[in-house]
């Protein structure tokens, strides 16, 4: 067992300091442009502290080795805030988090006060959502009156950025707060460590000699969510829903095979491969949910490496790079980020696990 796991855990033991002007607002100049930092892991493993080296972006083709095989996340991120008025003209907002049964959407709000049954909150002249259900958790049942809910999210519905950056949706965020590759809508935030990659950059990975496939997991609104508890282990996990094809599993079967690595871009793919792992280094295809919280101490049965952006403190997220390096190390990497200025979040930079 680790030190880590040894550790009784705290959710204050996953908190650094970070400066409000280094979580990135806007994202880079140019995609692929991000600085990236090389986080490599001791050979030993133990308490010894990762070498940090700071890189760009552009030199992470170079860090994969010929048959290992980078996993992404290839879904796209739906216009799912909507801003409306209640009957007394005062605003409200809904969140659509995904199809339910029928016609209905699984929903969230606010105020709650105007998402209760039978209420109703106006888009526009042509369209309103009503409240079907309230559930324990949170969570709305909603259906749409008048348009149906393709036209009206074409119409009405705006990206929904992270809560940390505070601005409005431009033009520019339809296109940069979405992978280049991705596909299937469904989430509501992008899994933001696939926006560094270029057509570019991922021709290069796979001309390196490296395999290159994609799983779908539907980012929930959780991921950005602080864990309130004082025990990570005791934070009600955030369900979120996958899809790995069989090119998937195939593919990790056939590098495990030969004795490659896996590499995942980004944590909701470590959500969803170890979620699917069946036990002897391989995935289950199929669709699937999980509410799996990593946590140090766990062991990982597919991943072996891991590109991510830099994370909220006290976040599952951070909890799970935790549980790859080692929490000291993170922190570590974290303090070295923080004093180099790298740019935090969603649309910040970059570090590989390496």
């Amino acid at each position: 067992m680790t030190a880590d796991a040894a550790h009784e855990l705290r959710t204050r033991d996953f908190d650094y300091a970070l400066p409000p002007e280094l979580i990135a607002q806007e994202p880079p100049a140019e995609r692929g442009e991000s600085r990236l930092l090389v986080v490599r892991r001791p050979a030993g493993g133990g308490d010894t502290m990762p070498a940090l080296d700071d890189r760009r972006f552009t030199d992470f083709p170079s860090l994969i080795p010929p048959g290992d095989l980078l996993v992404l996340n290839s879904t796209r991120v739906r216009h799912a805030r909507l801003l409306g008025t209640r009957p007394s003209g005062a605003p409200a907002e809904v969140l659509l988090l995904h199809p339910a049964a029928g016609d209905a959407w699984l929903a969230m709000g606010k105020p709650g006060s105007a998402l209760r049954p039978g209420r109703r909150i106006r888009l526009g002249d042509d369209a309103e959502i009503e409240t079907v259900e309230a559930r324990e958790d949170g969570h709305r049942v909603v259906r749409f009156v008048g348009l149906d809910a393709a036209a009206a999210i074409a119409r009405y519905g705006r990206l929904p950025l992270p809560p940390y950056i505070d601005r409005a949706p431009t033009e520019r965020d339809e296109t940069r707060y979405q992978t280049v590759y991705a596909e299937r809508e469904g989430s509501v935030a992008a899994p933001t460590a696939g926006l560094h990659f270029t057509p570019a950059i991922l021709a290069e990975i796979e001309k390196g000699g490296a395999t290159i496939v994609r799983l779908d997991l539907e980012v929930g609104p959780g991921t950005f969510k602080p864990v309130a508890e004082d025990s990570p282990a005791d934070h009600p996990m955030h369900e979120e829903r996958y899809e790995i094809p069989g090119a998937v599993a195939d593919a990790v079967r056939a590098t495990r095979d030969r004795g490659g690595r896996v590499w995942a871009a980004g944590t909701t793919v470590v959500r969803a491969l170890e979620s699917a792992a069946d036990g002897t280094g391989g995935v289950r295809p199929g669709p699937g949910a999980t509410r799996l919280l990593i946590l140090p101490g766990c062991e990982f049965r597919v991943v072996d490496h891991l590109l991510t952006n830099f994370h909220l403190p006290r976040s599952t997220l951070l909890m799970l790079v935790s549980a790859l390096l080692g929490r000291e190390q993170t922190l570590a990497a974290y303090r070295h980020a923080v004093a180099e200025r790298y740019r935090f979040y969603s649309y910040g930079d970059a570090m590989v696990i390496v």
